[in-house]
């Protein structure tokens, strides 16, 4: 339904009309419909759609990053998917500065490869926080050295290695570093005028910021092309259930190693006492031979128990449990 123009606008464009001020044959649509330029230079290979449903992927990959990476770099990590566009690939080489930080990834079932290429002052500052410095950045700009490539390869690898989840919704992916190039011109993957999407990625390491950019290849996306719109992506997530998520909840916690002692009883002793103990001595405790001993998990008592042997190893015999409802 159209705009409903109030008393006031209709006087008023009578007015006009009856002035001259508006012509009745501009008003008259002509039911011609505008065409659209095309540039062949930059085909449209990669809608909106396709674009938005990589954001939606790289968002899920964020924050895989934003929890699994702290524990590399012992550092808090924020990540932010920051825009998506489709540009030619000689945009995105040209854009390059030197060094800099590209990894060659292969992105198997798919054929060719995609590039992750990462700010070189977060190279730098992950390189330091790896060697155990407090994460700063170089001030000025240099060529990375052999062993700062090496761990810049770990840390891409780790990165490259937590794609595979964020994507299994299209396709099972298979993510491989094949090399980290610090110079563009050895990073031509594809031809300079093939098209491909760029998500741009904000990484703040501690009080270090940066992007990284994910360049993807119409080329290599090509066959999985039809799946990426929402509606597909939305539809193969798979929802687990409660009682699923619950019994891998507690999967990993009853892994998770706790220590459990006895406390066979306390004294008080001089500290001349104690520097002059000799093997043979006997220490008073506060707790008889019959007496229940307290065993703790953790810093928590939990159980009550006499003491005992079981084989040739001491042991004890749980006769309590301690509850705090």
């Amino acid at each position: 339904m159209g705009e409903v123009l109030s008393q006031n606008e209709i006087d008023s464009l009578l007015q006009a009309l009856s002035s001259g001020e508006l012509d009745v044959e501009e008003m008259k649509d002509t039911g011609e419909k505008q065409a659209k330029n095309y540039d062949f230079a930059r085909p449209a290979k990669f809608s909106k759609e396709h674009l938005r449903t990589l954001e939606i992927i790289f968002e899920h990959y964020g924050r895989l990053m934003s929890t699994t990476m702290p524990a590399y770099l012992r550092k808090t990590v924020q990540v932010e998917i920051m825009n998506s566009e489709a540009v030619t690939y000689s945009e995105f080489s040209n854009a390059l500065s030197n060094p800099v930080i590209l990894g060659i990834v292969n992105f198997e079932p798919l054929n060719g490869n995609i590039i992750m290429e990462l700010a070189t002052n977060l190279g730098y500052a992950m390189v330091d926080r790896m060697l155990g410095g407090p994460g700063e950045p170089l001030e000025k700009s240099r060529d990375f050295s052999e062993i700062e490539l090496l761990i810049i390869e770990r840390i891409m690898t780790i990165a490259i290695e937590l794609l595979r989840e964020p994507w299994e919704n299209v396709i099972d992916v298979h993510p491989r570093l094949e090399r980290i190039e610090t110079n563009s011109q050895f990073a031509q993957i594809i031809s300079p005028s093939e098209m491909i999407a760029i998500v741009t990625i904000n990484i703040k390491v501690g009080e270090i910021e940066g992007l990284m950019n994910i360049c993807l290849p119409y080329l290599t996306l090509e066959n999985v092309m039809d799946k990426l719109n929402t509606k597909y992506w939305y539809s193969n997530i798979q929802t687990k259930s409660e009682e699923v998520y619950k019994d891998n909840i507690e999967s990993l916690i009853s892994k998770a190693p706790m220590p459990v002692k006895a406390v066979l009883g306390n004294s008080v002793i001089s500290v001349d006492d104690f520097i002059n103990l000799q093997v043979g001595d006997i220490i008073r405790l506060d707790k008889g031979a019959e007496d229940e001993l307290s065993v703790f998990v953790g810093n928590i008592e939990k159980f009550k128990a006499l003491p005992g042997s079981s084989g040739d190893k001491y042991a004890v015999q749980v006769t309590e449990i301690i509850r705090e409802e």
